[in-house]
């Protein structure tokens, strides 16, 4: 009989789970009537995911259920454009098959191989189709036969039910641990754990990537993992994975434009993850241009498509592949523009999300308004009840959470001239405040603030300074670093008694704020070394200011926290009755403490 499928690789991990639904499913199959629908089974996965691999393993260990062959194409062999001449497949099938002539038009083909295949039991692996169309013209006419059909993207034009589908997800760490170890058989993967881990985060788990960080290791048996994990990245940034390069090349020059700038902007996407919404906002041209450039990238494989969250994940040897696209084929202009529009709608959503769930508090950096060619994210809804709409901002901070972030250095590394992006850095803070009270992520959150104090002190705007030194000092010592906190804090109460300026009385009365905010955050921070006198005097200076100026919220809030100061220090009486008032003006207020 004709077998066209390579020996088995050295080394295969994982995949039980498909394989034994594959198996299952064979096993349930004798006994169909000629002619009915054979089984068809469609791979689904990135380049270099192993999908190939999976179809050959399939296919060798149900190959003596299948008598009358195991026949193997890839369509990317004959793919001129982007099409496919079916005809030329199957006259290439016919030919494995025997048969004594081959019929010169597509459709005398098409049913000669019907004739041929009739009652057969065959095997037959369909590689690297990009339409369903291409796989149903080469499935046999026997309800005997197993077609297994790999693609990079998912087959949406055929029918539902038409194949069982088996999407394949990258190796789990473990699989792709277990993988390099059999490839290489090398100590340092166990004597260098964490720069083994970073090798296989690097590697995506990819079996590919895992082969060629592999070779590497091979080839060099007596150098420093660290060293060789530099040489291997550059490696794979500047020039991917050769077989995995051709295929990525080829769907990236049938993008549409949309879908292909897409594409090169998302290599410099801000976060590991993105929406809809987000790539709306890269793009610039509407949700539904947005939508069909992300459905576009799906079809080609160069997007897996959304996991449970609802969000999309580009691996980075497929990010590092866009960003030689973008260096190739875009330009400054397109990438800065980009850029500004998704820090500013990013800043806009997170300043909506604020508003939602903290309401109005003290804010300096001015709200953005909508962003020319994108759309809000929809935090309250008109069937909202109860605290639904403050749980879905807190949840869209959250989500997002990693873009943001990525956001405040991007827009702070932008210009460092400040012509744009400085601002824009230290405004992001501010909601982001919100997200650390609320999802506390201490060296993110850190991070983040430091750049705001430096944004900032680069935009010149002192009040932005006091404010950001305030949010960064608080995680500092609630990680315990109190010298650091102390430095913090030092500066922006110096800042506060050198003063803003001269102001117009509006901004006379923010600035008061500032300072009895920046009084609350010393004596905070007093309070979390235990120095409940000196807090307890803070806490009441703080809310001396905010008396004068009728803030009543910031009131209560100093009422609430000098009588917790004052129960430390055994002034229980006074504690109790500080405490009480300050609850009832919060429930009168709604406002919960």
């Amino acid at each position: 009989m004709v077998y066209q499928v390579p020996p088995e690789p050295p080394h295969f991990v994982d995949r039980e789970e498909p394989q034994a639904r594959v198996l299952r499913l064979v096993g349930e199959r004798d006994g169909r009537p000629p002619g009915a629908r054979p089984l068809c089974v469609a791979v689904r996965g990135y380049p270099g995911s192993g999908k190939t691999e999976l179809a050959f393993r399939l296919a060798r260990k149900v190959a003596e259920r299948y008598p009358d062959g195991v026949l193997y194409v890839d369509l990317d062999d004959v793919r001129r454009d982007g099409a496919v001449d079916l005809a030329d497949v199957l006259g290439g099938l016919l030919r494995s098959l025997g048969a004594d002539w081959i019929a010169p038009v597509f459709g005398e083909r098409a049913r000669q191989y019907w004739s041929l295949t009739r009652d057969k039991r065959l095997v037959i692996v369909v590689d690297n189709a990009r339409y369903g169309e291409e796989a149903e013209a080469l499935l046999p006419a026997s309800g005997e036969s197993l077609v297994i059909v790999t693609s990079h993207g998912p087959l949406y034009d055929l029918q539902a039910g038409a194949a069982v589908e088996l999407p394949l997800e990258p190796l789990a760490e473990a699989d792709a641990l277990d993988l390099l170890e059999r490839v290489t058989r090398d100590a340092r993967i166990a004597a260098e754990p964490e720069t083994a881990r970073e090798l296989l985060t690097l590697c995506d788990g990819l079996p590919a990537a895992l082969h060629v960080a592999g070779g590497w290791l091979r080839r060099h048996q007596g150098r420093a993992l660290p060293r060789l994990l530099g040489r291997v990245r550059a490696e794979l940034d500047e020039k991917g994975i050769a077989p995995v390069e051709r295929v990525w090349d080829a769907a990236y020059r049938e993008l549409g434009a949309d879908a292909a700038r897409l594409y090169r902007l998302l290599a410099a996407f801000p976060g590991p993850s993105f929406t809809l919404a987000a790539a709306d906002a890269l793009l610039g041209v509407g949700a539904e241009r947005a939508e069909d450039a992300m459905d576009e990238l799906r079809l080609a494989g160069l997007l897996s498509g959304a996991g449970d969250d609802g969000r999309e994940r580009l691996p980075q040897l497929l990010r590092a592949h866009a960003g030689r696209k973008a260096e190739a084929d875009g330009h400054a202009d397109e990438r800065d523009a980009a850029r500004r529009r998704l820090v500013r709608w990013y800043l806009r959503q997170a300043q909506r999300a604020d508003l939602v769930a903290a309401g109005p508090r003290l804010k300096l950096a001015v709200d953005v308004p909508p962003v020319p060619g994108t759309h809000d994210v929809l935090f309250e809804r008109a069937d909202d009840t109860g605290t639904s709409a403050k749980r879905r901002a807190y949840q869209w901070l959250e989500a997002e959470r990693h873009a943001l972030f990525g956001c405040v250095r991007l827009a702070y590394a932008a210009a460092p001239d400040g012509s744009w992006g400085t601002a824009e850095a230290w405004a992001l803070c501010e909601p982001l405040w919100t997200h650390f009270l609320d999802h506390p992520h201490f060296a993110d959150h850190i991070d983040a603030f430091r750049t705001g104090v430096a944004a900032a002190q680069r935009d010149g705007h002192v009040r932005a300074v006091v404010r950001m030194r305030c949010q960064l000092a608080r995680p500092l010592w609630e990680q315990g670093e109190f010298d650091a906190a102390e430095r913090e804090m030092t500066q922006a109460l110096a800042a506060v008694r050198a003063g803003f300026g001269q102001t117009a009385e509006e901004q006379r009365t923010e600035e008061r704020k500032l300072a009895a905010s920046a009084e609350e955050f010393r004596g905070m921070l007093r309070a979390a070394q235990g120095d409940w006198e000196t807090a307890a005097g803070s806490f009441a200076a703080a809310r001396t200011v905010h008396e004068e100026i009728e803030n009543a919220y910031g009131v209560t809030l100093q009422t609430y926290r000098l009588g917790e100061a004052l129960a430390h220090l055994g002034d229980l009486e006074h504690a109790a009755e500080l405490l009480a008032r300050a609850r009832a003006d919060f429930a009168a207020g709604d406002r919960a403490q």
